[in-house]
């Protein structure tokens, strides 16, 4: 330890200084060490939820989505699938036909997503798990059976046994007379087989159906909108991609998981970050705590400034003493602040302290997961502040004559 270093804990854990001077020192650890245990557990809460959200994801998004580059469908037979399939790594394959329509179920109606897949398409998403009732259609017991998400089913009131069929509408392609409304919509009905819970958004949105169906509701012959991939477990992934890139050449464009959805990822990122500011301002704020409680100490050490002065330290030593000072008194409530954010997070994750309100069917408590990058952003923001505001104070504090 040098001795500037010295000087400076001498002057604040003194065990012979007892004065209110000392005691607004310590408060001060206190109103900054909050603010650093708050920002750990925001921060580690949205890590929490990030997590969720992309294990989530992951349960139902493929880990590579091939697309056309130009328009919305492609025919399967451009593409060379068996190539891809048999790339090192490659777990499954499957073609997928997606599209919005209007569904209707005893004169209830909704807008959903229709989701088209072949028979492959459980070795991308393993859909079996999420069946909540019913079971995934066979396209071996025909192609009219579909399965729904347990929000749609819901919201349309149906429920299994039932024997109505549900009734699809979607905008007729190509050209259909004004005088009958009724042909600008193509219809089609198909069987309830069973409905899948996996989250709000998704069982709230998605109809899993037969690509037969699909293309025939939507008239789209062949065609398909993406060839979904599933990767094998440590499987390379960017080696795998840019594999599968060389294959399909330039008119398709090949989408992680991630990037499928990366508006929704960055609105995520985003978020977080800006919890980061608005609680940085707020330690901000904070920290000048210790600007007073650093004067006062300055003042009340003035016959040890004059004791130090006598002995020949510089004004630039005496300035280093209390820099130490009001560094000691930031770190002192930093490490406070960091243990104590740190323990809440462990509770949260070890016991689930925090609930969460209503019903779910994947987390009942606040998810929490601590990363050692944010909280080193966090340590390295707090001790530059720190630093650039005791400097400052003790620069403007003591000058070059005896207080």
């Amino acid at each position: 330890m040098s001795l500037s270093s010295h000087i400076a804990r001498r002057f604040l854990f003194s065990p012979k200084s007892h004065s209110v001077i000392n005691i607004v020192s310590r408060v001060s650890m206190v109103a900054v060490g909050i603010p650093v245990a708050a920002m750990v557990i925001l921060m580690s809460v949205f890590n929490g939820f990030d997590d969720l959200v992309r294990r989530m994801y992951g349960e139902f998004d493929p880990d590579l989505a091939v697309l056309p580059a130009g328009g919305k469908v492609f025919d399967p037979a451009t593409m060379d699938v068996a190539a891809i399939a048999a790339l090192d790594g490659v777990a499954g394959v499957s073609f997928v036909l997606e599209e919005r329509a209007l569904v209707e179920y005893r004169g209830r109606q909704m807008a959903a997503t229709v989701r088209g897949v072949d028979s492959l398409y459980g070795r991308v998403v393993d859909m079996k798990k999420m069946m909540w009732a019913g079971r995934m259609f066979d396209d071996g017991k025909g192609d009219q059976g579909v399965v729904v998400g347990q929000g749609i089913a819901y919201n349309l009131g149906f429920r299994m046994g039932f024997s109505t069929p549900m009734r699809f509408l979607v905008p007729r392609r190509g050209s259909f007379s004004s005088l009958l409304p009724m042909s600008a919509f193509s219809m089609d009905e198909a069987r309830v087989d069973g409905i899948f819970v996996l989250d709000a958004d998704t069982d709230g949105e998605y109809i899993i159906a037969p690509l037969g169906f699909a293309q025939r509701l939507f008239d789209y012959g062949n065609g398909a909108t993406s060839l979904t991939v599933r990767f094998a477990a440590d499987a390379p992934g960017k080696r795998l991609k840019a594999d599968i890139e060389k294959i399909v050449g330039e008119n398709f464009r090949v989408l992680t998981r991630y990037e499928q959805k990366a508006s929704m990822y960055r609105v995520m990122e985003m978020e977080k970050w800006g919890v980061f500011f608005i609680g940085f301002v707020v330690l901000l704020i904070a920290s000048f705590s210790i600007v007073g409680s650093l004067i006062m100490l300055i003042i009340d050490k003035r016959p040890g400034i004059r004791t130090l002065r006598a002995m020949g330290a510089t004004t630039r030593f005496v300035r280093r003493v209390f820099i130490r000072q009001g560094m000691m008194i930031g770190v002192a409530g930093a490490a406070g602040g960091l243990v104590l954010g740190t323990a809440v997070c462990a509770a949260q994750q070890l016991f689930g302290v925090v609930r969460l309100p209503g019903a779910t069917f994947l987390v009942d408590s606040y998810p929490v997961l601590m990363r050692g990058m944010d909280i080193a952003v966090i340590c390295a923001a707090f001790l530059t502040v720190i630093y650039i505001i005791t400097t400052f104070t003790v620069v403007k504090t003591i000058g070059r004559r005896d207080l």
